[in-house]
This record gives structure tokens, sequence and C-alpha cells, in this order.
């Protein structure tokens, strides 16, 4: 299904070259789903992404838009023309336009809000009362919401207007006169009551719920182990904000992995990968600039026994394996410990045992390579002495990685910086100095 789906992008996105089969291009852009539209959108040079994006309807572009990346669809709205932007405002609703708002000019903003009738604008100071990182500024407000003194045949009713409905509804949300959440009625339970029954009696009051201030990849894993289609948001004042689905959820989650792979090399998860030269370039300036420093400090380390690699040139050739065994020696700790804490396997109550856990792995290791690596140095250069300086070397630094692996993340986790972002940088850092240094010291003392 997943190979099946890969190959009809790209073949849209070949079509998308060819401008006589503009037509074709665009029923078959209309026959994915809105996500799938989006992937194939984000696949296009910008000029081919705005011609197709515009041949498509307006429901459509507003749904492509939602799933696009902050950076692709940015560079959507630099290609339109004022006049396109306030038509495109024009057919969104309350949920697009909080999904949106980022990335439209503040002109083009205050026209959209100018628009708004006064419950939809209440619905938006609402949203924007919480930050982009909390459940509330999400939260979906396309939810059935029933009174909990109505009856049954009420609630009967607003079933049936989901027929016209595209997405599934497993529930209505119940409120009292106040707004406030009392609970869910499932469709299920309506089956064979009287329709002059009270609903009161069937509400599911202990279905979970979720605070406004939550963030949101928390709340996102609260829907997904729910075993609901949807759970209910609300303030601090227990009103109905509006709901998180399981797809939204889902959506969220995904993000995050692909949020965690991209940051392992530095990059922006949100960068458009047709982005324009020179914004690709600043973005990617900083961390180039920060390990220009890393490589640096390991560069003066080396520099710190210059005569010892002048008299013994064997050092020289031997560095970079002491290098790269701590680096991925610690590596493969590092990404351990970062998948523990994103799945929050790790708590301040194991640290010292996967401390010591670790510890253990890098003894056993380090003697266990050290050895090999002292014997094939042997062979090489024909001097125990330098192999048994590498062999030490080598112990010493995959020891140092393994320790470093797993405190670097924790530490930057306590300090609020994330781990997968800049944990790898200064790992290569530690095992690079802490290696070099081992070796080359060891050499001096042992061979000068």
């Amino acid at each position: 299904m997943a190979d099946s789906q890969q190959l009809d992008i790209d073949e849209i996105v070949k079509d998308s070259f060819n401008s006589e089969d503009a037509i074709q291009l665009t029923d078959r852009l209309s026959q994915l789903e809105p996500e799938e539209v989006a992937i194939a959108l984000e696949a296009m040079p910008v000029e081919q992404r705005v011609s197709a994006w515009l041949s498509l309807q307006p429901d459509e572009q507003i749904a492509a838009l939602t799933y696009m990346r902050v950076d692709a669809r940015d560079n959507v709205f630099k290609q339109l023309t004022e006049q396109q932007l306030k038509t495109l405002v024009e057919e969104m609703d309350v949920d697009d336009l909080i999904e949106l708002l980022d990335e439209l000019p503040t002109a083009i903003y205050d026209y959209a809000c100018s628009r708004l009738d006064v419950s939809q604008r209440r619905w938006l100071d609402t949203a924007l009362a919480y930050d982009d990182e909390q459940c509330g500024r999400f939260a979906d407000h396309d939810m059935l919401i029933i009174n909990k003194n109505a009856r049954v045949r009420d609630a009967l009713r607003l079933f049936r207007q989901l027929a016209l409905d595209t997405e599934y509804h497993e529930a209505l949300f119940v409120v009292d006169r106040d707004g406030c959440y009392i609970g869910l009625v499932h469709a299920t339970q309506l089956l064979g009551l009287n329709d002059h029954q009270a609903i009161d009696g069937i509400i599911d009051k202990d279905a979970p719920w979720i605070e406004g201030e939550v963030a949101l990849e928390q709340a996102s894993d609260m829907v997904s182990r729910s075993g609901y289609n949807a759970l209910a948001v609300v303030d601090n004042n227990n009103k109905l904000l509006g709901r998180l689905s399981i797809s939204k959820a889902f959506d969220i989650v995904r993000r995050n992995l692909e949020s965690q792979f991209m940051h392992t090399a530095g990059l922006d998860e949100e960068e458009d990968l047709f982005s324009p030269i020179l914004a690709s370039s600043k973005r990617r300036a900083l961390w180039l600039g920060i390990n220009l420093l890393t490589a640096f400090l390991a560069a003066w380390t080396i520099g710190m026994f210059e005569a010892t690699l002048h008299q013994v040139v064997a050092l020289a050739v031997l560095m970079p394996i002491v290098a790269s065994m701590g680096g991925i020696a610690g590596s493969q700790t590092l990404t351990l410990i970062i998948r523990g804490l994103a799945m929050e396997q790790i708590t301040p109550s194991t640290y010292m045992t996967l401390l010591r856990k670790e510890l253990g792995v890098g003894i056993l290791n380090g003697v266990l390579w050290a050895l090999v690596i002292a014997t094939i140095t042997y062979f090489w250069f024909g001097n125990w002495v330098i192999g048994g300086i590498i062999g030490m070397a080598i112990v010493i630094n995959i020891i140092i990685a393994a320790l470093s692996g797993v405190m670097i993340p924790i530490w930057l986790k306590k300090f609020k910086i994330d781990p997968a972002l800049s944990g790898s940088v200064i790992l290569t850092t530690v095992t690079d100095v802490i290696g070099f240094f081992a070796f080359l010291g060891l050499g001096s003392l042992f061979l000068l």
C-alpha cells in the first residue's frame, strides 16, 4: 500500500514538470488525501508547487496547507498576491487560521480576523491564550456537543447530521449549561433506547480528558493510549475548549519522530527541500560554525603533542582509529538514552543503574577491541609499545564515550535543551579531545 502511494506521488511529481498535463495533474492530486497532496507538493520545486496548488479547489488548498511543513507553505505564501491571500483566508475556518497564522502576513491575518463573527473570534482568542506547544492552542472544534439535559432523540438527531460529514465521530461531548465538560455519550449506547429517555444516565463520565496547558506531545500520547477516537480538551475551569482526535495525535507523533531524526544532523525538520539557497545556507551555517569550533578544540589538543608526532609518525596514522571507536561507542549509548528519554522510560531513580550498565558495556567492549587493535598494530608496525598505547587509549576513550552518552542527554534535558539537537555535537567533541589526549599523551610518556 505504501509502495503504491509512493509510486503515485512520484508520477504526480513528474507530471508537474509537464505543463501539457496540468488538467491530469489536478485530477490526480484531487484523488489523494490532504496529507498525500502535501507530500506531493513538497516534492516539487517552488514554481511547480505553487502552480499545482493553485489548480486545486479552495477547500483542497487549505487542507493541503495545514499538512505541509512550515517552510514549504511559507514559500507558497510568498509567491501569492495580496488578493490571492485574501481569497484564501475567506475560505478558512478558525481552526485553519490558527494552524496557518504564523506564516500569514500581518495585514492578511488582520483581514481574516475582521471577517470572524463574535463566537469565532472568541474561539480564536481562547486558542491564542495558549502557546504553540500546548494542546489548548490546537484543540479541534469539529465535534458534536450536547447538553446533559438532552434526550436520546436529540442525540440521534446529531448523529444523523453526520451523513454528509467526511470525518467519523464516535461520541457526543456532553456539557452543562455553563459549557463545562461532563463526559461522552457513545453512539452504540443509544441503540434500543426510548427516544424520550434522558441521556444523563448513559454519560460516560470515566472518559479521560486533557487540560489545555498540557504539552501537545504529551496530549497526543494520552489520546493514542486512551482507546478513544478523540479526547476532550478543557481549560482550568473545566470548560470545553475542543477535542484532540486520534488522527491529529498520530500526525503530531509522526512529526516529533521526524523532528528527532532531523535534529541528530543539526537540521530543522520544517526546512523546505527546495528553499532558496540563501535561506538554507543561513540555517545550516550555525551548526557548521559550532562544529568548526569543536574541530579547532580537537586540533589544539593534537597541537599540544606536535613534537611527539614529529618523532613517532605511526601515532599520526593511528589517531583516527581512536577517535572513531570512541565516537561510535558514544553514539550508540547516546541514541539509546535519547530514545529512552523521549519514551519516558528513564527517570532520576534509574540514572545510576543505566550509568553502571553502560560503564560495564564500555569496559567490556573497550578491552575486547583494544586487544584486537593492539594486535593488528603490532603486526603493522612491529612495535608492541605502540600496540599497547593505542589499546590503552581505546579503553579510556570507549569508557568515557559510554559515560558521556548517558550523562550528556540527561544534563541537556535538565537544562531544557533538546538532546537530539545538540547531544551528538558535544559527544563528538568529548570523544575526539579525550581520545587524542589519551593516545598522544601515552605516546609522549612511553615513546619519548
